[in-house]
């Protein structure tokens, strides 16, 4: 047998054992075209890992972007709210706190008040001479009206709070509404909490003036009552 023919009969052979495909059935085991030979089972498997190489690359793409759009993500979340309005709470509590302060005759003081007390509402203050119960009674009246004016200047002051409160609050409302990230969203509800401390802190201070107040003209009528019994003891007596 020549060299050609026992060509043949191997690649005969060897094609009897692959599996035939509709590439095997419509082109013959190999061709020859200007002098190139044309195999295609090389040209399938060739084919076949182009595919699978583009694959490989679309599912890099795809990762690729799902990574950058997790970067954006990332960056709108790390993203500071741009609207603040921690400048106009801090200066209503410091405006409350201020009225607080100019409290008159009794501040608001431990201290302050148990002396007010042992000199004008209660033991000796109460059993001095005629001159000494007349100017106590006097300086109660004073502490009387000086805290009911004290309690109106807070309530004032609360009441032109409400203004720049209402103001806080479209803002803040508006900027959690528009929020592009966790960040800006936390900082707005931050913001909304501070805020409400703050209304806290104003109907505190109110309650608190009112209290105090009320504690004084209470006190001053219980000071009353107690001279009242001291001059009937002394016109009784004749002392």
């Amino acid at each position: 047998m020549s060299p050609f023919m026992l060509r043949r009969v191997l690649l005969a052979g060897a094609f009897a054992c692959l599996p035939i495909t509709g590439a095997m059935l419509a082109a013959p085991a190999n061709a020859q075209f200007g002098g190139v030979v044309y195999d295609p089972t090389n040209y399938a498997s060739n084919v076949l890992q182009a595919a699978r190489a583009l694959q490989q690359i679309n599912n890099q793409i795809t990762q690729i972007q799902q990574q950058a759009s997790s970067l954006v993500n990332e960056a709108r979340n790390l993203e500071s709210l741009p609207a603040s309005t921690l400048t106009t709470l801090r200066g209503q509590v410091e405006s409350t706190r201020a009225l607080l302060g100019q409290a008159q005759r009794i501040a608001y003081n431990v201290q302050s008040i148990q002396g007010a007390f042992s000199d004008r509402y209660k033991g000796a203050a109460l059993q001095g001479d005629h001159a000494r119960m007349i100017a106590n009674a006097d300086a109660r009246w004073q502490d009387s009206v000086g805290a009911f004016e004290d309690a109106l200047s807070v309530q004032a002051g609360v009441v032109a709070n409400i203004g720049g409160t209402r103001s806080s609050i479209d803002t803040l409302v508006g900027a959690s509404q528009s929020a592009s990230g966790a960040l800006q969203a936390a900082q707005a509800g931050n913001q909304l909490l501070a805020l409400q401390s703050q209304q806290l802190a104003d109907l505190t201070a109110a309650l608190a003036a009112q209290g105090r107040s009320q504690a004084l003209d209470a006190a001053r009528g219980a000071a009353i009552e107690a001279e009242a019994r001291e001059r009937f003891r002394r016109f009784r007596t004749g002392n």
